[in-house]
């Protein structure tokens, strides 16, 4: 658990310092007037984000009153919230207690913006911070090291971390220098970070730097650069060591041309993975294998496409880039940024693939002896040899051109030679997602290798894959999962998972927890996707009866026969249908209703209600439209219940399913299919004919026999009781002609949706009151939601 995923769960100050605490091993702490104090470090701690500078000041003032009693001060002051955090030694602030000009407040509570401005002179320079997000190991580093060696020390900058470093300095310091060319970024990074603050590490190159009086001063083809602002300056170099150490400055230079700012648009493409996302990958990567990843393992990315998600490797020696399309290979060599890379054409799901599925590079002769060797080695484990990660966003399926092409959809594609090979694995619909052939293949013919792959989550918890996850077996390590709207041309709100896998042994996927970020990258919580076997999920709680009656009519809505030519059979005792689509919580808005005859909409599902299931079908409707999709939880499967269902809560879902808009139950007649006229009979209306003032007899009372003597918990009986007077308030209604003809009223056993939308249609003239009943079924619907999840439908 990491501080920025605790911080994302505080809901109060206190749960900000237990989390600063836990993350930083604090013992032998106090909490009173200074919120954390232990004998190196004192903090200041604020729940809602606060400027660093003003929480300094209240610290201040507790520094004062200590140091004006005799008493020991700390060598570090730390100020925290939920966002951020900053560090300073102590020593810097302590003239500014002698300044006679400071008004100091009567208590650290009045210690305000007023005092803040007052001693920004004297510590601004010195704080150094800290973003959560993107600094949390830095930050805690510097803590530990401040209590243990009573100094900082700072981040060094090595092959691994040299594109990071370097959008970062670009972001604090070189954006303030005001270069005409951003080519000069990389020149003039290299004169700051080959330096160590008083002289020259290293002699001869394009750019200078002078340390004046007045700040540095960057030289560069006769001109000058000073910083508009110091402030970033320091802030970057209270973070980072200078310069880098001796082994590496060569190599570290001879990445200089690899260091352009990156275009964004130079890199859009099927494949494009937005690259503040690809920087929280590397992030990820660097958490979960070690700081020195990018020295230790050999990296290939068989989709490549224009090359984004290498944007940030540092060593790209250690990296081979294929792609379908020889223009995407031209493009990438010709970009500076992977000098030194491997990069070739290659077509992963056909080239190099035998007729029984083996891989034999000699087919081709495509792949670079270098990788054929490095996968030889690793294969062999020969002492020495890297491992393998695979680093890929591979095609999928319904375009074969990457997650962000997921709105077409082309017949045939997934007709590789991969899966021609894969024919006899019985993997079911699974084997027909490109992505899934690229993991058969990893599988083939890399015995043990990481993978970090973004994708989106349906080979987790998916029920078309469970064949797939008993074939594919592999051990989650860590990642995160990001908005889709993070990349361009990507409709709907769903999350897009960046997972690290290792595939070496035999464990089965099971559930993960991952970090959880918005469409800027930013972190918003933990999310934990479990996986279940298809015999434990909601569509499988209750078998479905079997249609062996007579040709039944098909709907498509509540009045309107299907166009399905497919002709659909009744079943004997049936009252409707429950429709109830595919089971996970993307589908569940769209594709649950109930219907007076078989519903044929959307990919069909779903099973005849008969009286001896009612109250199950009630429950899985329920439950399927209670739960509010999320784009976080939008692959969540709806699993059986865990625990014991109470007779009231079947009674609230019954009640709850009988007045919500998707009961399409209906009593109507001359509905024409297959040469045909057709009725449906409405068993649903709760109410009997004398409650409604109805005008005539039901052809069907089985609601009103069904819930006789049964009890119903207030909540659900306000819902009864003002679904009665709307349908009072329909039956005594007359009708004009036109909404007659378009609902159908001609039989008395109107059904809900027949009487709330007619009563909708009458309003231009003559108004019904909604809002008894709209708050009524808001109460029950929010006494049920949360049991949706604490019964175990839903994961938590």
């Amino acid at each position: 658990m990491s501080l920025l995923s605790d911080l994302s769960r505080a809901r109060t100050e206190e749960d900000v310092k237990d989390a600063y605490i836990k993350a930083l091993g604090l013992e032998g702490y106090h909490k009173g007037l200074v919120d954390i104090q232990t004998e190196e470090v004192w903090f200041e701690a604020k729940d809602a984000p606060t400027p660093p500078i003003v929480m300094v000041a209240q610290l201040m003032f507790y520094v004062r009153a200590a140091k004006k009693r005799g008493e020991p001060i700390p060598a570090f002051l730390a100020v925290i919230d939920r966002e951020k955090a900053a560090l300073m030694p102590t020593e810097r602030a302590l003239p500014l207690l002698d300044d006679k000009a400071i008004v100091w407040p009567k208590s650290g509570s009045g210690a305000d913006r007023t005092l803040a401005a007052q001693i920004a002179p004297y510590v601004q320079t010195h704080i150094v911070e800290y973003e959560i997000a993107r600094d949390e190991a830095a930050f805690v580093k510097a803590v530990k090291d401040a209590i243990h060696e009573r100094r900082i020390i700072r981040t060094p900058i090595t092959p691994d971390n040299l594109r990071q470093v370097f959008d970062r300095w670009v972001d604090l310091v070189g954006s303030e220098l005001g270069v005409a060319s951003q080519a000069d970024y990389a020149v003039l990074f290299f004169a700051d970070i080959m330096h160590d603050g008083a002289n020259e590490a290293m002699r001869n190159l394009p750019a200078r730097l002078l340390m004046t009086a007045a700040g540095p001063t960057f030289l560069l083809d006769g001109r000058t650069y000073e910083l508009a602002s110091q402030r970033g300056y320091n802030n970057f170099w209270a973070i980072y060591h200078r310069p880098p150490e001796e082994k590496h400055r060569h190599y570290l230079l001879e990445r200089r041309d690899s260091l352009l700012p990156l275009d964004e648009q130079k890199f859009k493409g099927a494949y494009y993975t937005p690259l503040h996302i690809v920087d929280k990958a590397y992030d990820e990567l660097r958490a979960t294998l070690g700081d020195d990843w990018q020295q230790r393992y050999i990296v290939w990315d068989m989709c490549a496409g224009v090359g984004n998600l290498e944007a940030k490797h540092s060593n790209l020696r250690n990296v081979f880039m294929s792609t379908l399309d020889q223009a995407d290979v031209t493009i990438m060599r010709s970009n500076p940024a992977f000098a030194g890379a491997g990069i070739f054409q290659y077509d992963y799901l056909n080239d190099d693939v035998t007729d029984f599925g083996e891989i034999d590079y000699n087919l081709s002769n495509k792949l670079p002896p270098a990788l054929r060797q490095a996968i030889a080695d690793a294969n062999a484990g020969v002492k020495g040899a890297k491992p393998i990660l695979v680093l890929i966003n591979p095609p999928y399926g319904e375009s074969g051109s990457g997650i962000v092409k997921g709105d077409e959809n082309k017949v045939g594609i997934e007709k590789t030679r991969m899966n021609n090979a894969m024919r006899g694995m019985n993997l079911g619909y699974a084997s027909k997602e490109l992505f899934v052939q690229f993991l058969i293949r990893m599988r083939q013919e890399l015995t043990a290798y990481k993978l970090a792959m973004f994708s989106t989550l349906k080979y987790l918890n998916g029920p078309n894959f469970e064949a797939f996850r008993r074939t594919w077996k592999a051990e989650y390590l860590g990642g995160f999962v990001v908005h889709s709207r993070s990349f361009d041309g990507l409709e709907g709100n769903f999350p897009i998972g960046f997972l690290i896998w290792n595939t070496s042994g035999e464990k089965t996927i099971a559930d993960i927890t991952t970090n959880a970020l918005d469409r800027t990258g930013k972190f918003v919580g933990e999310k934990t996707y479990v996986v279940r076997p298809n015999s434990s999920l909601l569509n499988a709680w209750i078998p479905a009866p079997r249609a062996k009656g007579g040709l039944t009519i098909p709907l498509s809505n509540a009045l309107t026969p299907s166009r399905n030519p497919r002709k659909k059979l009744s079943c004997d005792g049936a009252l409707g249908h429950l429709f109830a689509s595919n089971n996970d919580l993307q589908n569940a808005g769209q594709g649950t209703l109930i219907t007076s005859s078989i519903f044929t909409g959307r990919n069909g599902g779903g099973l005849f209600i008969l009286s001896e299931n009612l109250n199950y079908a009630a429950i899985i409707f329920s439950v399927r439209l209670l739960a509010r999709h999320t784009w976080l939880n939008h692959a969540d499967q709806f699993l059986q219940p865990s625990r014991p269902l109470s007779a009231e809560f079947k009674a609230d879902c019954l009640v709850w399913m009988l007045f919500n808009g998707k009961n399409l139950t209906a009593g109507a007649d001359g509905l024409h299919w297959n040469d045909r006229d057709w009725s449906l009979t409405n068993h649903f209306v709760p109410f009997t004919e004398a409650e409604m003032g109805a005008s005539g007899r039901f052809e069907s009372d089985f609601m009103v026999r069904y819930i006789a003597g049964m009890a119903f918990s207030p909540e659900a009986q306000a819902v009864l009781d003002e679904g009665r007077a709307l349908f009072r308030r329909f039956h005594a209604t007359h009708f004009p002609r036109r909404i007659r003809d378009e609902f159908k009223l001609g039989r008395p056993d109107a059904g809900w949706y027949q009487v709330r939308r007619a009563l909708q249609a009458y309003d231009d003239t003559e108004l019904t009151d909604f809002a008894p009943f709209n708050a009524a079924y808001a109460t029950l619907s929010a006494k049920l939601r949360p049991m949706v999840y604490s019964l175990g439908f839903l994961p938590e």
